[in-house]
């Protein structure tokens, strides 16, 4: 949806929209130079995370802030899998409080994958070997998916 001079939005059933998806939307009206608003309509009564996902909509903006807590709400999910939401399954690391060891950890998996895509080499050996001790070892066919 691409309407520049649109000034106002009604998203109904707001509380069964995820943040991303409310902040998305919203960001749609005022692109143009005219006052905007986005009207959230909600079907009561509201479950404890809908109501905690609207208040969080109507006190900011800041996109990061309404990612950090959408992450803090529905969990970080499966970094390898296809879950999208809900508890990891680490069984030692913490996505929320590892956040900077587990950038330098994506990062070293990815330059291991641009280096050696099939992982045979024994770095490459080494990381199905640990995949495997974590259960996410299904995830070796979705590499070259990306």
């Amino acid at each position: 949806m691409n309407v520049p001079n649109a000034s106002i939005m009604v998203i109904e059933r707001a509380e069964i929209f995820g943040l991303a998806q409310l902040h998305q939307l919203r960001g749609r009206v005022g692109r143009g130079s005219a006052e905007s608003t986005c009207l959230l309509m909600y079907q009561a009564p509201l479950s404890e995370g809908g109501r905690r996902r609207l208040e969080v909509l109507r006190e900011s903006e800041d996109g990061f802030k309404i990612s950090e807590t959408d992450l803090q709400m529905r969990g970080a999910g499966d970094v390898i899998g296809t879950a999208q939401s809900g508890l990891p399954r680490f069984h030692i690391a913490d996505l929320e409080r590892q956040a900077p060891l587990m950038a330098v950890a994506q990062s070293d998996a990815r330059a291991l994958l641009t280096t050696d895509p099939g992982l045979t080499s024994a770095r490459g050996r080494a990381a199905r070997v640990l995949l495997w001790l974590m259960k996410q070892d299904q995830a070796i066919r979705l590499i070259s998916v990306g």
